[in-house]
């Protein structure tokens, strides 16, 4: 016997940065300024990453392009792993993305990649601890609370054992 299953979940959404508390306009402002120092020549799809961790510190990240397309690697994983490597104890609590075109700030919030979410999704399960994603764009800015809201059936650790 089958079962349907429905999945939905909840974002909040925003028309601006300043409709945001001081915290997370500072991580905005933090992956807009880590994405005007990406190295993306071939797409000149500029993304930053902002991350806060647990003790009120910021790391950032960007993307890194490279002629050998699959070896980019993209601005939130570039900062997942700097934490991991330089940063042994302290949790990520936040996340925020911004991403320029050649336009500028793109107008639509930018999503984080399924890599990238999987990668989210690992650090959540390490440090037991939930990341909140902050997606912003020129028109308006979306945060959901987990990276479950944009990854709902995840691949974990659970799995292998």
């Amino acid at each position: 016997m089958s079962i349907t299953k429905n999945i939905s979940f909840s974002c909040l959404e925003y028309d601006g940065e300043d409709e945001l508390n001081h915290d997370d306009q500072e991580l905005i402002s933090s992956a807009k300024t880590a994405a005007q120092k990406a190295y993306a020549p071939y797409s000149r799809f500029m993304v930053g990453a902002a991350v806060r961790l647990d003790t009120g510190e910021i790391i950032t990240g960007t993307n890194v392009e490279n002629a050998a397309f699959p070896s980019g690697i993209c601005a939130e994983r570039t900062a997942l792993a700097g934490i991991v490597s330089n940063y042994p104890g302290s949790k990520p609590v936040a996340i925020a993305v911004a991403a320029f075109n050649i336009q500028g700030l793109t107008s639509e919030p930018v999503s984080p990649c399924g890599n990238c979410r999987q990668v989210i999704a690992e650090e959540e399960f390490r440090n037991n601890t939930p990341i909140r994603v902050i997606m912003t764009g020129s028109e308006k800015i979306r945060i959901v609370t987990n990276i479950g809201c944009l990854l709902p059936l995840q691949f974990t650790r659970k799995i292998l054992l």
